[in-house]
């Protein structure tokens, strides 16, 4: 039996990302990609992918390199029947960071150079107490907690999330819109796409007020079309 929660994500530390680089200001976009936020919550099986280091090292985990492997990693979540949204943001504010390095040409031999190395910039980041909104479609019952913490962006920030079972989900099949920012590599194999608006952002665009045609759950005021992760 289809089950649809509802996840409220509060920020306890500013969250940065690069979603825009215009010169050298950095913009967060306030929209969370689902991918992020299934390795965020834990939902990606590491133990499967990492390899294990002496614990005298100090680091239970080693990554050997830094290339992302969506599909090998979020593909079995299909099978588990589990699917997380990408992440609106319900309440939020933006503040301007100023971040700036010395140049330590000191350390190497002294040449002349006529590269052009930016010494500052700035970043566009989600400020703290800002609230955000996902949904997590499981097909069956979960034992999430009420209160999770989990860390997010290139900062790590922290942030709580607080889940909810939404009631009396049922199941249709229509022409309807959907509210909520949504993957589109997730629904247009499955369902047909009549018109959206884009949020450019990596490593896949989202898409959002989206008009589209298909299955769909609806619980709680909610309604989210029939997912699953798709990488084709």
């Amino acid at each position: 039996m289809t089950m649809l929660y509802r996840g409220l994500i509060e920020l306890h530390d500013s969250l940065y990302f690069a979603t825009r680089e215009i010169g050298r200001l950095y913009e967060t976009e306030a929209v969370l990609h689902n991918y992020a936020l299934c390795y965020a919550l834990g939902l990606v099986d590491s133990d499967r992918y990492a390899t294990t280091v002496p614990e005298e090292q100090g680091y239970r985990y080693f990554c050997a390199e830094q290339v992302p492997k969506y599909a090998e990693h979020l593909t079995p979540l299909n099978d588990r029947g589990i699917y997380v949204t990408p992440a609106r943001a319900v309440r939020h504010a933006a503040q301007l960071n100023t971040w700036k390095y010395a140049d330590n040409r000191y350390h190497v031999e002294m040449t002349k150079t006529q590269k052009n190395i930016p010494s500052f910039g700035r970043t566009k980041e989600i400020a703290a107490e800002s609230i955000f909104e996902c949904f997590l479609i499981a097909t069956q019952a979960l034992n999430l907690p009420q209160r999770q913490w989990i860390r997010l962006g290139k900062w790590m920030s922290k942030a709580e999330v607080r889940w909810e079972k939404l009631p009396d989900l049922r199941q249709g099949n229509g022409s309807f819109t959907c509210a909520y920012p949504l993957n589109p590599l997730d629904v247009m194999l499955s369902h047909r796409v009549l018109s959206y608006d884009v949020i450019n952002m990596p490593p896949v665009s989202l898409i959002q007020n989206v008009h589209l045609s298909g299955q769909y759950y609806e619980a709680g005021g909610v309604k989210l079309p029939a997912m699953g992760y798709r990488f084709e």
